[in-house]
Formats: C-alpha cells, sequence, structure tokens
C-alpha cells in the first residue's frame, strides 16, 4: 500500500511549447544549461523539442541535438512534439523516450495549426503506433496525445464535448499509450475542466492522460484545482509561463511551473520538486533569452515562512 503524499507528475514544456512561440531563438547551448537545470530541481519529464521543418520554426532546428543531450540526463523522461509520422520518425531516430502528437478536436483550429483535418491528424497518429510496433520490443518509445481546443477554441468557438471523448476513445483504439486534454487557448473553466476529465477517466481509464492548461484569463490554477478533483494527477507546465497558441491574440501562455509547483505543495501533494532549485533554473532561462518577459507569481513574491514540501513537512 502507498504511503505518504499523493504523487503528482509536473511536465515542464517550456524549453518545446515556451520556446516555439518566441519570434528569437534561444542558442542551443543555453537550452542545454536550462534543460540541465531544470532537472536538476526534480522535474522528471521534461518536453525539449519540436520535430518540424525548421523553415517553419526555425527555433527548433537543433531538435535532435537537444534529445541527444537531454536522454544522457539520469532519472528524466525527454519528450518531443511530432505533427506527423515523419517527425515522429526523425525523434524516435534521435532518442526521445516518448513523442507527444497534436490532434485538435476544432476543424478549424486543426486546418490552422497542421494543415490537416481533425480526421486527418488522428489518421496520422494510427501511422505513427504502426510504425513504432515494427521497433525492437525494447525500443519503443511511449505515444502520447494531447486533444488541443478540447474546452473551446478562437477560430471555432464552441467544441462538442462528445466529439473530444469520441476522438479520445478513436486514439485508444489506435494504440496510443494516454489521451490528455488541452486548454489551447485559455477558454476552459473550473466546472468544464472537471466535467470533462471525470468523463475522460471514466471512459478511458488508465489511458486517461494529462492537463495541459492555460492561464490566459487567469483560471489556470483554479482548473488544476478541478482536475485534480477528477483524478488528474499529471500537469504540463512551461517555466516563466512562456508559451501560448499563435491562434489565441492577447494569451499570456502557459500555467508558471513555479506557480503550479507551490499550489500542489501546499496542498500536500508531492511533487519531487525543489522550488528554490526550479527557481535557480528560473535564473539559467533568463540569462539564456536577455529580455524576455517572464511570469509568475511566486517568483516575484518569494516562498512564504511557512512553507514546507509536502515530503519535508513535519
Amino acid at each position: 500500500m502507498e504511503t505518504g503524499p499523493k504523487k503528482v507528475l509536473v511536465s515542464e514544456v517550456g524549453p518545446r511549447d515556451g520556446l516555439q512561440s518566441l519570434a528569437r531563438t534561444m542558442p542551443t547551448e543555453a537550452k542545454h544549461r536550462w534543460i540541465r537545470a531544470l532537472a536538476a530541481s526534480g522535474l522528471r519529464e521534461i518536453e525539449v523539442a519540436s520535430f518540424v521543418p525548421a523553415k517553419l520554426l526555425p527555433q527548433m532546428a537543433d531538435a535532435a541535438e537537444v534529445v541527444r543531450e537531454a536522454v544522457k540526463l539520469p532519472g528524466v523522461t525527454v519528450l518531443a512534439l511530432a505533427p506527423n509520422l515523419r517527425g515522429a520518425q526523425d525523434a524516435f531516430a534521435a532518442g526521445v523516450h516518448k513523442v507527444t502528437l497534436p490532434v485538435s478536436a476544432s476543424e478549424a483550429h486543426s486546418r490552422a495549426n497542421i494543415r490537416m483535418s481533425s480526421d486527418e491528424a488522428i489518421a496520422q497518429v494510427g501511422r505513427v503506433c504502426e510504425y513504432r510496433a515494427g521497433l525492437d520490443a525494447g525500443k519503443r518509445p511511449g505515444v502520447e496525445v494531447g486533444i488541443s481546443t478540447a474546452f473551446g477554441c478562437t477560430l471555432q468557438g464552441e467544441v462538442n464535448e462528445d466529439r473530444v471523448l469520441e476522438i479520445a476513445l478513436a486514439l485508444v483504439r489506435l494504440g496510443v499509450d494516454s489521451v490528455g486534454l488541452s486548454d489551447t487557448v485559455g477558454y476552459a473553466n473550473p466546472a468544464q475542466v472537471r466535467r470533462m476529465f471525470t468523463r475522460l477517466v471514466r471512459e478511458l481509464g488508465d489511458k486517461a492522460g494529462g492537463a495541459h492548461l492555460h492561464n490566459t484569463r487567469g483560471q489556470g490554477l483554479a482548473n488544476v484545482v478541478a482536475a485534480l478533483e477528477a483524478g488528474v494527477t499529471t500537469f504540463d507546465a512551461s517555466q516563466g509561463g512562456l508559451g501560448g497558441c499563435p491562434h489565441a491574440p492577447g494569451a499570456s501562455g502557459n500555467i508558471v511551473t513555479e506557480d503550479l509547483v507551490f499550489l500542489l505543495e501546499s496542498m500536500g501533494l508531492d511533487t519531487g520538486i525543489d522550488l528554490e532549485a526550479l527557481l535557480a533554473a528560473r535564473r539559467v532561462l533568463a540569462e539564456g533569452l536577455p529580455g524576455e518577459p517572464l511570469y509568475g507569481h511566486v517568483p516575484d513574491a518569494g516562498l512564504p515562512k511557512t512553507f514546507h514540501r509536502a515530503t519535508t513537512r513535519p
């Protein structure tokens, strides 16, 4: 029987989702330093790159090199995003532990984001799963999907909740390891998050994945609590709140890793992350992207004297 504080996995997406949303490019060596600092804070999962054509995302031209360096870090699961089979093949060749593929519940967003319909994106996932099945048994990376715009879309507007669950079930039948839900444009509210993740867990069981939430309208951490109540134990976040979505004008970006970890640990949940070390990693990020706006209440206010990590609470 498991004892001690309940464990929650924080998946850091800044080196991929955060950086690819910026117009500027972070030098490769600076990426290496930042990822090492993130790992040193206790983060056990980091999404480090996106395998897309360099002409489309110059920030990710060094994806393979970044992955090859990151997989040297002990105890860290290295993820990369791939929009299609070719990207997944390149990610597998670089040595990723898991690949995540984008499938949008909004037809308008899917076509704008990856130039495919939702059904075409689902078919790409099937091809990736088939390709993976042909690899040596001991060399099959994980495949996961976060359903984009699961809570609404700036282009389409309302997204049908039944359609979201229909997509999730189709992906599981194709062989993915887990399916999560993404609030890509920051439309979600806590009641909706609790309802949708409750359905996801009920329908998918142990294939139900994590929550990718944005703080666009200030509801990010409230939505985290709602997802926790529905049984979610994995949350994406980006250091300094870097990132967002080009189809969500004015979006402030992902929930801030530092604030998320503080919330979870304050609630008595065990993230395994040392907040002081995480704040040190933020300084490494700032050195690699001088002048880039970084967000977060905890970094601004500091840790209260009453704060104790879940694993060290008296």
